[in-house]
C-alpha cells in the first residue's frame, strides 16, 4: 500500500515511521527547510528527537495534492486550524483519506464549534473519509512500544484501509462506524485534562483526579449523544481510554497546562512554554458555546473555559465545582 502521510509534526511523524517497514510511505511537510534538516539529520529533531527515520520513509515538500495523488491512502496530520484548507486541497480524490487531530473548529460563522466530519461535508462531501483516534502519545508509536487506536468512518472502504495500513504486531486498529463519537470523545478529552492537570497540579490527589475522570466522562457522553453518537463509544478507547491517558500521562499537553495554570502562570506563559499545540485550548470554549446551544450541561468544561478566560482563579474553579448541589450520579 502507499501511504501519504500530510504533516510532519510528531504525530504524523510516528505513524509515518509506524507504518514505513510494511508501506511504501510518503511523509510530506509544507516547510522544504524542515524537510531538508530531516534529511540531513535522520530524525525530525523539532517534533521527535532522538528518534530516527527509517531509511525506506520518503520525504517530501511542494504541493500538498502532488503528493497525496500518488497514495492509496492519505494521512492528514496537520492541527484542526488547518484541517479545512487540506481537506478542501484534496476534495477532488476518490481514495480515503482520514484525519488525526482532534478538536472542533473554532472559527466564527454561522456553525461554529464544527467536528472534523462536518469541516469536510461542508468542503470536500465526496471525499471518502474518517478519522484515526484513540489514546496514543507520539513518542511511544514512533519507538515501537504497544498502542491501540480507532479507525471511524461511514465508509466500510476508510475503515479498512486504515486497518491495512496500520494494524501489527505493535499496534492494533479497531474498526467503529460512530465518527460522530469517536471525535467528540478526541476532543472533549482535551478540556478534561486541563482541568486534571489543575487538579494534580494543586495537589488535591487521587480521589479527586478519579472524581473528574469519571464525571468528566458523564459531560463526554452527554455532548456526544446529543449529537448523534453511541453510548458505548465512550467507553472505547477513542473515549474512556484517551480521556484517561491524556488526563493522567505526563506527555500530556493538555494536562501540562493545568499543571502550569496551577503553579501561578498566565494562559499565555503556558502555552509558549510546551512549544507545541494543546488543541485543549484552542477548542474548550467552542465546546461549551456548542454545549450550551445544546443544552448540555457540562460544568467541567465550564470552569475550565473560566480559568481560560481568566474570570477563576483555580482555587475559584474548585470551590464552584464543590460547592454544585447534590445530585443523582447519571449520564
Amino acid at each position: 500500500m502507499k501511504i501519504c502521510v500530510l504533516g510532519a509534526g510528531a504525530w504524523g511523524t510516528a505513524l509515518a515511521i509506524n507504518a514505513a517497514d510494511r508501506h511504501a510511505v510518503s511523509l510530506w511537510a509544507r516547510d522544504a527547510a524542515q524537510v531538508a534538516a530531516m534529511r540531513a539529520g535522520g530524525q525530525n529533531r523539532r517534533y521527535l528527537p532522538d528518534v530516527a527515520l527509517p531509511a525506506s520513509l520518503s520525504l517530501c515538500d511542494g504541493p500538498a495534492l502532488d503528493a497525496a495523488r500518488q497514495a492509496d491512502l492519505v494521512i492528514v496530520a496537520t492541527p484542526m486550524a488547518a484541517l479545512r484548507g487540506q481537506l478542501h486541497a484534496l476534495r477532488d480524490l476518490r481514495v480515503p483519506v482520514a484525519w488525526l487531530c482532534k478538536g472542533v473548529e473554532t472559527g466564527a460563522g454561522e456553525r461554529p464549534g464544527l467536528l472534523p466530519h462536518e469541516v469536510q461535508a461542508e468542503v470536500a462531501p465526496d471525499l471518502p473519509a474518517g478519522a484515526l483516534s484513540g489514546p496514543s502519545f507520539a513518542q511511544e508509536v514512533a519507538r515501537g512500544q504497544p498502542t491501540a487506536l480507532v479507525a471511524a468512518s461511514a465508509h466500510a472502504e476508510v475503515r479498512d484501509a486504515l486497518v491495512t495500513a496500520f494494524h501489527g504486531e505493535r499496534l492494533r486498529v479497531y474498526a467503529n462506524d460512530d465518527l460522530v463519537g469517536v471525535e467528540v470523545g478526541g476532543a472533549v478529552k482535551n478540556v478534561l485534562a486541563i482541568a486534571t492537570g489543575l487538579a494534580d497540579g494543586l495537589a488535591l490527589g487521587l480521589n479527586a483526579r478519579a472524581a473528574l475522570i469519571t464525571r468528566g466522562l458523564a459531560e463526554m457522553t452527554r455532548f456526544g449523544l446529543a449529537l448523534g453518537a453511541r453510548a458505548d463509544t465512550f467507553m472505547g478507547l477513542s473515549g474512556l481510554g484517551d480521556l484517561v491517558l491524556t488526563a493522567t500521562g505526563d506527555l500530556s499537553r493538555n494536562r501540562k497546562v493545568g499543571l502550569l495554570l496551577a503553579q501561578g502562570m498566565t494562559l499565555a506563559q503556558a502555552v509558549d512554554s510546551l512549544g507545541h499545540v494543546a488543541e485543549g485550548v484552542y477548542c474548550a470554549r467552542t465546546v461549551l458555546q456548542r454545549a450550551r446551544q445544546g443544552g448540555v450541561e457540562m460544568p467541567i468544561a465550564e470552569c475550565v473555559v473560566g480559568l481560560l478566560d481568566s474570570r477563576l482563579r483555580p482555587a475559584d474553579a474548585v470551590a464552584e465545582l464543590m460547592g454544585r448541589e447534590p445530585g443523582v450520579e447519571a449520564f
